[in-house]
C-alpha cells in the first residue's frame, strides 16, 4: 500500500528523506501524547466522577440518617409537650368539678335550710294564718266597702281554710327559695 502525501513530493535525497521520517515522528509523538493525555484526563474524570458518586452517596445517607434523628426528636418533644398539655387540662377540668361540686353543696344546704325555715313557718304561722284567714273572711264578707270578686275570694278562703294555707306556704316557699337563688348568686 502506497501513501500519497498532497503537500509535499518525494524526497530528494536521504537527508531529506531522515528530515521527513524525522518530523513525521515528531508529529505523531505529539499526536500519541495529545491522545494519551486525553486517555488520562477522561480516566481521571472517570475516576473523579466515580469518587462524587460515592461521597454524595455516603452524604444522603449522612442525611437520611440526621433526618430521621431530627424527625424522631421532634416527635418525642411533641408527645412530651401534648401530655404536658393533657395533664395541665386534666388538672384544671378536676379543679373547675371540685369548685362546682363544693358550689353544688353550698347550694344544696341554702335551699334545704331554706325548706326547714319556711316548713318551720308555716307550721307555726299555721294556726296564725287560719285565724286571720277566718277573720278576714267574716271581715270581706261582710264589709260591703270590698269589690265583690275581692269578697268571694275571702268568703271562699274562710269556708276552705286548708287550700288556701297550702297556697300561701308554697308561694313562701317559691319566694325563699329566689332569695337563696339570689343571694347565692351574688356570692358566687
Amino acid at each position: 500500500m502506497r501513501h500519497r502525501n498532497p503537500h509535499r513530493t518525494g524526497a530528494k535525497g536521504p537527508d531529506e528523506l531522515r528530515q521527513q521520517i524525522e518530523h513525521a515522528r515528531s508529529r505523531f509523538g505529539h499526536r500519541v501524547t495529545r491522545l494519551v493525555d486525553r486517555a488520562e484526563m477522561k480516566g481521571r474524570a472517570r475516576t473523579r466522577a466515580a469518587d462524587l458518586k460515592d461521597k454524595a452517596g455516603a452524604m444522603t445517607v449522612q442525611l437520611r440518617v440526621g433526618a430521621a434523628q431530627a424527625g424522631h426528636g421532634m416527635q418525642d418533644r411533641a408527645a412530651k409537650a401534648g401530655h404536658l398539655v393533657q395533664d395541665r387540662a386534666a388538672r384544671a377540668g378536676h379543679a373547675a368539678q371540685e369548685q362546682m361540686a363544693k358550689a353544688g353543696h353550698r347550694a344544696q344546704e341554702g335551699m334545704a335550710k331554706a325548706g326547714h325555715l319556711v316548713q318551720e313557718r308555716a307550721g307555726h304561722g299555721k294556726h296564725t294564718l287560719r285565724h286571720g284567714a277566718e277573720h278576714a273572711g267574716r271581715t270581706a264578707r261582710h264589709d260591703l266597702r270590698a269589690p265583690r270578686p275581692v269578697r268571694a275570694v275571702m268568703g271562699a278562703a274562710a269556708r276552705h281554710p286548708r287550700p288556701s294555707l297550702i297556697l300561701g306556704a308554697a308561694g313562701a316557699a317559691v319566694v325563699g327559695a329566689a332569695v337563696i337563688w339570689r343571694r347565692i348568686d351574688r356570692s358566687a
